[in-house]
C-alpha cells in the first residue's frame, strides 16, 4: 500500500489560480456546460476559458 499521503484529502484549487485558467475551454467542458444548460434558457459563450468553464460548471450543478 502507498502511504505517501495518508488520509490527507487532495485540496481543490481555485479555477482562479490556475497556471492555465486562462486558456480556452476544453471539449468536454463545453460539451458538458452544453449538457447543464439544455434544460435552462442559459447559453454557453464559445470564449469561455477553463477557469470561466469551471465555475459556471460548479454554478449550475449547485456547487458554488
Amino acid at each position: 500500500m502507498s502511504e505517501s499521503q495518508p488520509n490527507a484529502a487532495s485540496p481543490e484549487k481555485d479555477p482562479a489560480d490556475w497556471v492555465t485558467g486562462d486558456e480556452p475551454a476544453t471539449g468536454a467542458q463545453k460539451s458538458y456546460l452544453e449538457t447543464l444548460t439544455r434544460s435552462t434558457d442559459e447559453e454557453v459563450p464559445e470564449d469561455l476559458t477553463k477557469a470561466e468553464a469551471s465555475k459556471k460548471i460548479d454554478e449550475l450543478k449547485g456547487d458554488g
